[in-house]
């Protein structure tokens, strides 16, 4: 009896007799050798088939001499790729490399003459704005478009005190001067030191005129001085004139001069009183006197006083002395020294 067969492990081939894989193979080198005697037979000229001829020989064009070309010229050399005999044609993907490489250059020089064009074209905006401002400035200041024209020259406000013609004078001097480098300033501190001008303001007027506006100092008394004269004053005490005659529409101030000082602040009282009064009433006033800073009195030309005091609340005062001077005619004195308790008699 025969034993029985081993089990065998999962995945493993049977086994094969020893004679069995020696046959197959002998058979599968037979059959190889047969295609390959097969393939010769077929590769072998035979009476009806040509021989096929050998591949040429590349021969250089340097070998060629001129004994081969007798009586012709040597034809001419193919030239060679830049890469060299072995190079290969270009590809159509290194035809767009070259493209997109020409293309950049393009784009490149593009961008570099554009920057140049920019910086020109700020080279000459800056070149013309540097004109335009040289040329304002010259027409400003040193042509004769904004000169100063001594008929465009406008003096008001002198009064009855400044000589409006030496003021005109003054201004004309400067005439030709472009009105921009005209010194104002120069100009008005040389009109306030002329006599009576308590104030100016000068405004230019373009393009070659000049206004002078003038605050003149009018006065309001005439205080007698030696040699039979009257020093015409203002409010401040300022001496704006002299007169041989008191004028007849400005009181003559009656003020002891003799002590001084005192006397000083008794006439600055007294013309402190007169600058504060309407026109009206400082225009029925003849005389005034003070004995000191604290007397002051004015006399109206119906005879009547007022009795001021001091210089100190004119206004109230003022009010007080108008409302009793209709309210008590037949009085002649009034008193507003203290102007809550004034008293008529």
């Amino acid at each position: 009896m025969r034993p029985p067969a081993r089990p065998r492990a999962a995945g493993t081939a049977r086994p094969r007799p020893a004679g069995e894989g020696s046959a197959q193979q002998g058979k599968a080198g037979e059959s190889r050798r047969g295609a390959r005697a097969q393939e010769t037979a077929e590769r072998a000229p035979g009476p009806d088939r040509p021989r096929r001829a050998a591949p040429a020989t590349r021969v250089p064009a340097e070998e060629h001499s001129a004994e081969e070309y007798p009586g012709a010229q040597r034809p001419a050399q193919v030239p060679e790729r830049a890469g060299g005999p072995g190079t290969a044609r270009a590809t159509p993907s290194g035809a767009r490399d070259g493209v997109v490489s020409d293309q950049l250059a393009d784009r490149l020089a593009e961008r570099t003459a554009m920057a140049r064009y920019r910086v020109w074209r700020r080279i000459g905006w800056s070149v013309v704005a540097a004109a335009a401002v040289a040329g304002l400035v010259w027409a400003a200041f040193f042509s004769p478009l904004l000169a100063l024209d001594p008929e465009q020259v406008q003096v008001t406000g002198q009064g009855t005190t400044v000589d409006a013609a030496q003021v005109r004078d003054a201004v004309t001097d400067q005439a030709g001067v472009p009105l921009p480098r005209l010194d104002t300033v120069g100009l008005r501190e040389e009109i306030l030191a002329m006599n009576a001008v308590k104030n100016v303001r000068i405004s230019r007027v373009w393009p070659d005129g000049l206004a002078v506006a003038l605050t003149s100092r009018e006065p309001v008394a005439a205080v007698p001085q030696g040699g039979d004269v009257y020093a015409l004053m203002d409010a401040e005490g300022v001496r704006v004139g002299t007169a041989e005659d008191a004028p007849d529409d400005l009181p003559a101030i009656v003020v002891s001069l003799s002590d001084g000082e005192a006397g000083r602040r008794a006439m600055d009282a007294a013309l402190a009183v007169l600058g504060a009064l309407p026109p009206r009433l400082a225009g029925d006033i003849s005389t005034v006197s003070a004995a000191t800073q604290d007397d002051v009195r004015t006399t109206l030309s119906d005879g009547r006083v007022i009795r001021w005091g001091s210089g100190a609340q004119v206004e109230l005062k003022t009010k007080v002395a108008q409302v009793l001077l209709e309210a008590e005619p037949s009085a002649t004195t009034i008193d507003v020294s203290s102007p809550a308790l004034p008293v008529t008699r």
